[in-house]
This record gives structure tokens, C-alpha cells and sequence, in this order.
């Protein structure tokens, strides 16, 4: 199917069926903003009832218009929607925008009544945007189309704004208004059975007058699509989405507003940082971010400097700026030998540089040109508190003045208080200048400024192709029958069929066999009790540790069959695993599980006992390459840890790192593996082992 949707973005001629000559009906207001905002194209009223609306001549139905119709914005009942759809295919209409609800948000019979009308517009070849959607809008001076009933029409300018939902597109709509940021395109995807986000992402990708792309996204209906498309844009162009559904009940309205189940957290996680987009918490982060990207350049580096005429503020820009991965670094000499002579003794002439409140605007000339002129620094926070006899006109000037001569440095400002804000930020926005109310929302955006900096600089690297035993970790598969759990000798087979290194185990019959597999994997041992009934062995006493001989060891057999009959009568025993001891190391967990709809993602994240209540793991979507792996190690919270505390040498990443990628390989190729935990995995500073590990096969294997 084709990818390019002109017809419904850049239209010469509309219909809109369903119009209405009643003020206030979404069908009236529709009509009265494709005229009232000044399309460039032709516009035809449909409605049976009346010869004109909006003193425009009103046709029967789309098949009496004369002309040809690039887009058909339908406003019907639901049940009028089918026929609609019919006539416009047998017209010769490319382009849909279905308003009405009444479909698959409904369930029952709205997910029949909307799959047929999917199979409507594939036999006619249409592309449909809704059904259940607020419509499209191009602000192009070309095309100057609001096809939507949001009573406002946003200025012109490089964002595109895709949402999921049609209410919050009203609200994003006048946010756009409020904040000054210009919206190229805007589009509303409703139910998404047809046009979808990746679609718009297609359509924007090279899009000239599209300069950054905004999501509000509820769900993900292809996301490793997502993850192919978004990856490729965003080396050129910034992406910012926000997904709700992070909490469980937020997850659970997201599933019943949109008709699909919201994935998991971690995996939207997973997906938007591999592809390069950038996560607002919220539609407020989301323009704090978006403002940003509208005219200023990307930071050189994560080095910046606050400049304020107040300590409070510039204390708080310092504080909300580390957490961004921004550095305030310490002046030069020369810049504070410059600044020195033009402020009181009580300034502060460091990072923050505080100029005090007497500071005027002349001073905001002088002293964010020093900052700006010294080699160390890349960007700029310059903050504003207005008090008496001070304009806030001025200093925003004065601002714009010393940003136009260093455009290679972002300059972002704070504006706080009330007193001639207005004036002050529209200085500031006519210059390209985002202006905040709130330090935190300046560093937020720096911030987001220097991540897509880096990931732009972030080289192209493959996934590669480990040289592994495929075959021989499908056989062990394959032979489990209708069991789920794999045994223990079954799971080191398959990690030694990756090459993930484990330590050396024997599986032994009785204490005598026992002694025998010491002798070969070497003392100390552990001895590990093997049942396909019992999953957490050290539960019911199936684990002894720290074994350092064999009249220890023999003695451990006898205690230990005794306690796990004991407290697990019902368990079929096996045996017991002979497993080499290994001591130290630094305890990790690495595995994978599969999402519904993402498909398997790869965890990592430090292990042991504690790993459920510290919750200090990362996912990415497999398969993964050797920089998902770097991020996925250090970006735990605990990668000090990783690196050493206390003069400990730090572990093997390169080591940990391999077998990432290995555990990713074998989540790719075996999809059979439902899950796959190893913890702890036991990471040394050369080198690491798979000490315990469990995989669980799906179902239907």
C-alpha cells in the first residue's frame, strides 16, 4: 500500500459529509474552520437536507459534486458510515477522515462494523484516518487546512503532532497556541485500523516542512516497525512521545479507550530509547522539550552555565540540570578576570554566575557574552526574576542580542514572575529563544537537546551474528516433551550451546556418583537438589553450599534428600547437581521474556536475592547490538557498583557485554524459550559465570 498520504495532508479539494447547518455541531464546526482559516483548495458541503451551508452550495451526497475530491471528511451517524464510505470509494476519493466513534472503542459489534470498513477502503485502494478521531490539520501557508473542530488554528511553523487521542488533541492544539510553538501538521488517528503513527512517521520522514515529530501514543500496534522507522529518523530529526499507560490502572484505560492492550513499561522503554526518541513524562514535558527544537542548536557537549539575578532560581537550574547529564562546569580565568569589574562585591562570580537583583539589563548583555565567549561552556540557562524598575522586555531583548552572535550555542531562558512575561517571551520566541516559567523546565529541555545531540553522534553499528551451536540448543528443545521447565543439566547445555560460560556441573545419581563429580569439577562444590517439581530449591532446603570435601559431601546428600522429602513429598528427585563453587564476583542478572507485542525483550541488571525489591534492571528489544549492550550496563542505577567501590577493580564489561548479545542471539533464534533468567551471573574483572539459570518454554513448544 502506498506510504504517501497527500490526499489527506495536502488535499486541493475536500468534502465534508455530514456538515450541519446547527452551530456548534462538530459537523458545522468542521465546515466553518476549513473556510474561516482560509484553505487553499475547494471545499464541498454534503448534506441531503439543505441546498447551502455556510453560505456555500451543499450537494446531495459526494457522488453529485462535480469535481474531482482528494478528501473526504465524514461526519455521519455510525450507521450511515459503511454507505458513505462506498460512495466516496466509487467516486474516486483517495483520502479519508471518519470523525464518527461507534467502532472497535466500543467492542462488541463496533469491531465487526469496523473491520468491513477497513476492507472498504483496501478494495477502493483509500487510506483512512479514524474512525473515532478530532481530523487532520495542515498550518502550511500552501495548504492552510484545519479539516478539525479544535476552535483554534496553531501558528505555522516545524512540528508535527500526532495523538492517539482526540480530546487531548484540542488541548495540545491551544497548549501550541499558549506556547508559541509552530505546528506544521497534526493528525488525530482515532482507532488507527488503517493510518497509523508509523504511516505519519513514513510521511514526515522527508517532509521538508516538518522539523520535529510530537507523539501522544497509547498504544504501539507494530512497534518493531516503530523501532525500524523511528531509528532512521531520528538521526536526522528529533522525535518526542509521550506514552501513557505507565501505571497499572493508567495501562488498563489506556487497553479499554483504545480497544488494544497497553504493553508493559519497561518494553515502551525498551523501544523509544533504541530507537533514539525522546520520553516526556507528560504533554507539559513534551513542550518544554518541543519548544527547544525550534530554533535553537544542539549543544556541543553537555557543558553549561546559569546565569541568573537571583540565587534561589539558579541554585535550582544547577540542581535540575545534573539529573539531564549536564555538566556546570568551572569558568576560566579570563571570563571571571572580565566579569570582575562590572559586578558588586556580593556576586557571585562562578557557575551559577549570580548577579544579584540589581543587575539590569545591560548586565545580562556583558555577563551572558563572557559566559558564552569562554571556550569551556556549550549552552546557556539565563534567568529572570523581575524586581521593581526592571523590564522584563529589556532582558529578554538583551538576551536575543548576545544569542544571535553565538549560533552555535543553545541559549534557553527563564522568565519567573508574572510582571511583563507576556512581552518577554514573545521577545524571546520571535528570536528562537524558548522562554520557561520554571528553571526545572529548562533543564528538562537542555537536557533533551544534549541526548539527541549524542544519539545523532552515536555511530551505526550492526547487531552481529555470535558464532553459537544453534542446533544443539534446539535439540535439548525439542526433547522436553510436553514438560515446561527445563532441568538443570538441560539449561547448562543450552548456555554452553551459546557460549555463555557456567560453572562445571555433574549430575549425580547417588553419593558415590556424587564423589565422582567432585572429584572432576573440583572442590568446593554445591550441591543443588534436581526435580522438575521444585523451582525454588532453596525453599524447601534444596541447595548446600561450601562444600569442601567428600565425607562433607556425602553426609550433605543423606541430610539434604531427607529435608526436601520432607517438605516436598509429592516431588519426583532426579538427582543432584555437582556444581564447582565459585566465590566473589559481583552478583548480575541477565535474561529475557517475551512481550505480547514487542516480541522478546533482553534484562539486565544487578542480581541476587534482592533483585525483585530493587528493581534495578533495564530492558531493550532483541535482538540487541554491542551499544544496546554499553547502555544496558551502564545505565543501572547501580553501575558503581559494576565499576568498583572502595578500590575493587571494576568487573569485565566487554565480557558482560558478550554475553548480552549471546542471551539476545538465543531470544531471537529459539522462540520457543518463554523465559530465561541467569542470576546471579557472576561478573569478575576478567571474565564472568552463569553460576544459577532457569528457562521455561511456552506452552505449545
Amino acid at each position: 500500500m502506498a506510504t504517501s498520504l497527500d490526499a489527506i495532508l495536502r488535499p486541493s479539494a475536500v468534502a465534508v459529509i455530514g456538515t450541519s447547518r446547527s452551530p456548534h455541531t462538530i459537523g458545522h464546526e468542521i465546515l466553518a474552520n476549513i473556510v474561516n482559516h482560509g484553505f487553499t483548495g475547494a471545499v464541498y458541503p454534503v448534506n441531503p437536507n439543505a441546498p447551502t451551508v455556510h453560505s456555500i452550495k451543499a450537494y446531495p451526497s459526494v457522488l453529485a459534486i462535480p469535481d474531482p475530491i482528494d478528501l473526504a471528511v465524514i461526519v455521519v451517524p455510525k450507521e450511515r458510515v459503511p454507505p458513505v464510505v462506498e460512495e466516496c470509494g466509487q467516486k474516486g476519493v483517495r483520502g479519508l477522515v471518519v470523525i464518527s466513534a461507534g467502532f472497535k472503542e466500543m467492542g462488541g459489534p463496533g469491531v465487526e462494523a469496523e473491520r468491513q470498513l477497513v476492507h472498504a477502503v483496501k478494495r477502493y485502494g483509500m487510506r483512512m484516518v479514524g474512525p473515532n478521531c478530532m481530523g487532520v490539520l495542515n498550518a502550511d501557508p500552501a495548504v492552510s487546512l484545519n479539516a478539525t473542530f479544535a476552535p483554534t488554528m496553531p501558528p505555522f511553523g516545524h512540528a508535527a503532532f500526532v495523538s492517539q487521542s482526540g480530546a487531548l488533541g484540542v488541548s495540545v492544539l491551544d497548549y501550541a497556541v499558549e506556547y508559541g510553538i509552530g505546528i506544521s501538521q497534526f493528525v488525530s488517528v482515532g482507532n488507527k485500523p488503517d493510518v497509523s503513527g508509523n504511516d505519519l512517521l513514513l510521511q514526515w520522514e522527508d517532509d521538508p516542512t516538518v522539523g520535529v515529530i510530537l507523539m501522544y501514543v497509547e498504544n504501539f500496534g507494530n512497534p518493531r516497525r516503530f523501532l525500524e522507522i523511528a531509528s532512521r529518523i531520528t538521526k536526522r530529526k528529533p522525535i518526542i512521545a509521550v506514552k501513557s499507560g505507565r501505571s497499572k490502572v493508567g495501562a488498563k484505560a489506556a487497553s479499554s479507550h483504545t480497544g488494544a492492550l497497553a504493553a508493559s513499561d519497561a518494553a515502551v522503554d525498551a523501544l523509544l530509547a533504541q530507537a533514539g526518541v525522546l520520553r516526556a513524562g507528560s504533554i507539559e514535558e513534551l513542550f518544554d522539550m518541543a519548544m527547544a527544537f525550534q530554533g535553537q542548536p544542539l549543544p556541543r557537549s553537555s557543558r553549561t552555565a546559569v546565569l541568573t539575578n537571583s540565587g534561589g532560581p539558579g541554585i535550582l537550574a544547577a540542581d535540575a540540570l545534573e539529573p539531564q547529564g549536564m555538566e556546570l562546569v568551572e569558568l576560566s580565568r579570563d571570563t571571571i578576570a572580565r566579569l570582575e569589574p562590572l559586578f558588586p562585591p556580593e556576586a557571585t562570580l562562578r557557575n551559577p554566575l549570580d548577579m544579584i537583583a540589581s543587575a539590569k539589563a545591560a548586565a545580562y548583555r556583558t555577563a551572558l557574552d563572557a559566559l558564552l565567549a569562554d571556550p569551556t561552556v556549550d549552552s546557556a540557562v539565563a534567568i529572570f526574576v523581575p524586581p521593581l524598575g526592571i523590564r522584563a522586555e529589556d532582558v529578554a531583548e538583551a538576551i536575543v542580542t548576545v544569542a544571535k552572535q553565538y549560533p552555535a550555542k543553545p541559549v534557553l531562558a527563564v522568565l519567573m514572575g508574572r510582571a511583563g512575561l507576556r512581552a518577554g517571551k514573545a521577545e524571546l520566541h520571535r528570536a528562537g529563544i524558548p522562554a520557561y516559567i520554571f528553571p526545572e523546565s529548562a533543564a528538562r529541555a537542555l537536557g533533551a537537546l544534549r541526548r539527541h545531540r549524542e544519539w545523532r553522534a552515536r555511530p551505526n553499528v550492526q547487531v552481529r551474528q555470535l558464532p553459537v551451536d544453534r542446533e544443539r540448543a534446539r535439540r535439548v528443545v525439542r526433547t522436553t516433551g510436553d514438560r515446561r521447565k527445563l532441568s538443570e543439566l538441560e539449561v547448562l547445555g543450552v548456555l554452553g550451546a551459546y557460549g555463555i560460560p557456567t560453572a562445571p556441573a555433574r549430575l549425580a545419581r547417588d553419593p558415590e556418583d556424587a564423589a565422582r563429580a567432585a572429584s572432576e569439577v573440583g572442590y568446593p562444590v554445591v550441591l543443588k537438589i534436581v526435580s522438575p517439581q521444585i523451582i525454588h530449591k532453596t525453599e524447601v532446603g534444596g541447595v548446600r553450599t561450601g562444600i569442601d570435601t567428600e565425607v562433607e559431601l556425602k553426609q550433605a546428600w543423606v541430610e539434604m534428600l531427607d529435608g526436601v522429602s520432607r517438605a516436598a513429598p509429592q516431588a519426583a528427585i532426579d538427582g543432584m547437581l555437582v556444581q564447582r563453587m565459585v566465590r566473589g564476583g559481583r552478583e548480575t542478572i541477565v535474561g529475557f521474556s517475551h512481550d505480547a507485542a514487542f516480541g522478546p525483550l533482553v534484562m539486565f541488571g544487578l542480581g541476587g536475592i534482592y533483585v525483585e525489591a530493587l528493581r534495578d534492571v533495564l530492558f531493550r528489544v532483541a535482538p540487541i547490538g554491542p551499544l544496546d549492550a554499553h547502555d544496558m550496563l551502564h545505565g543501572i542505577r547501580g553501575v558503581a557498583i559494576l565499576n568498583g567501590v572502595r578500590g575493587a577493580p571494576p568487573v569485565d564489561f566487554a565480557a558482560l557485554a558478550d554475553v548480552l548479545q549471546r542471551v539476545s542471539q538465543l531470544a531471537v533464534d529459539c522462540p520457543e524459550i518463554a523465559e530465561l533468567d541467569i542470576n546471579p551471573l557472576l561478573a569478575f574483572p576478567d571474565g564472568v559465570t552463569a553460576v544459577d539459570a532457569r528457562i521455561l518454554l511456552e506452552e505449545h513448544h
